[in-house]
């Protein structure tokens, strides 16, 4: 049996590997597009996509923690053969269509994953590696677009056999024909779950850059706090978590915190934001639209939207001025049926999140 689970995944894995990935994403009518078309010089544009790695990353640490060792094989052959499913070259294409549609300024990625699998070992000539980023990069450049990292930390890593690891980063992204860095970095939290199961370690951080955009000055941020899992609530840890982001922000220009923040609105992280004078963009501009941003199906291939909680969010402070506030425009992406692509083996999500794209004046 274990033989025939390892020729399953070999096949899975080698013909994601190979394939040569496709699928521009079809028009959706999404009206932030043709409002980019003729964006006035004045206006900011930002992006945050969760990139997802693929699966149910959650049901192999489960797996992992608990005393029965007979669990785990499954449990990572299951998922290896999801990420194979969910074929992140095709869902890149995707997303590297919708920057070039949109042009943001800056781009807040999460789950930004390097996945490496060799199982040689095992007698299987299958051998794959996976850098999010850097396949991303690289479906952007076919797209004439100059896009460049600003910032980079490495989270989570997860190597729980020999042969099978993962580690992911938050990463920004920035046009490096329209945007002047002038300092930058990543961090990961002083708090933190720390290590769940045999070569598996919980951390989580932030990236941040200062800029210039049309010779004013920004800070950016991404970030993407710590998760509920196995049924512990760690909703007073992403508090602590994002107050550590808060705590270091500038208050002598405009600033964005963008990313999964894996909480709801009302929440205490929320209200710590809100506290420290930071304006949810999403609910300023689209007020009483829920604007669910998560989760698809772990293999992406449910046919009509799954999404039903709102964690991804855009926070400003220092935008807008008057009476009339913050002024501006704030779409999903990834939240029709018009946006799956062709996958290795049926049409998929480009995420299990929806992203968020807003242009702000």
């Amino acid at each position: 049996m274990r033989c025939r689970l390892l020729f399953t995944l070999a096949v899975l894995v080698l013909t994601a590997a190979c394939k040569n990935p496709f699928g521009v994403r079809a028009g959706s009518g999404n009206w932030l597009t043709e409002q980019r078309v003729g964006a006035d010089a004045s206006e900011l544009t930002v992006m945050t996509q969760n990139l997802y790695v693929g699966a149910d990353v959650d049901a192999v640490i489960v797996a992992l923690g608990t005393p029965d060792p007979n669990d785990d094989l499954p449990a990572l052959l299951f998922a290896i053969q999801t990420v194979g499913k969910t074929d992140f070259p095709a869902r890149a294409s995707a997303i590297a269509d919708e920057i070039a549609a949109q042009r943001p300024h800056v781009v807040g990625l999460q789950e930004a994953s390097q996945l490496d699998i060799d199982l040689t070992a095992l007698g299987l000539p299958v051998v794959v590696h996976q850098d999010f980023v850097a396949i991303l990069a690289a479906k952007l450049a076919e797209r004439g677009l100059h896009y460049g990292v600003a910032a980079q930390v490495q989270n989570i890593v997860a190597a729980p056999l020999p042969g099978i690891s993962l580690v992911d980063h938050d990463v920004m992204l920035v046009d490096l024909d329209r945007v002047t860095i002038t300092a930058s970095g990543g961090q990961n939290f002083t708090y933190n779950v720390g290590v769940v199961a045999p070569g598996i370690e919980l951390k989580r951080g932030w990236v941040w850059a200062d800029v210039t955009i049309d010779g004013l000055p920004y800070r950016f941020v991404s970030t993407h706090p710590e998760a509920d899992l196995a049924g512990n609530t760690f909703d007073a840890l992403r508090a602590a978590q994002v107050g550590e982001i808060v705590a270091t922000q500038p208050a002598d220009r405009p600033v964005v915190i963008m990313g999964d923040l894996n909480d709801v609105p009302g929440s205490s992280m929320y209200h710590l934001l809100a506290g420290a004078g930071f304006t949810d963009t999403w609910r300023a501009l689209r007020p009483g639209v829920i604007g669910f941003t998560c989760c698809e199906v772990p293999d992406l291939s449910n046919r009509l939207p799954a999404l039903g909680q709102r964690i991804d969010y855009v926070f400003t402070r220092g935008f807008g001025a008057g009476a009339a506030g913050l002024q501006g425009q704030i779409d999903r992406f990834g939240d029709v049926p018009a946006d799956r692509v062709a996958g290795a083996a049926f049409p998929v999500w480009p995420s299990d999140h929806a992203g968020l794209i807003a242009t702000l004046r």
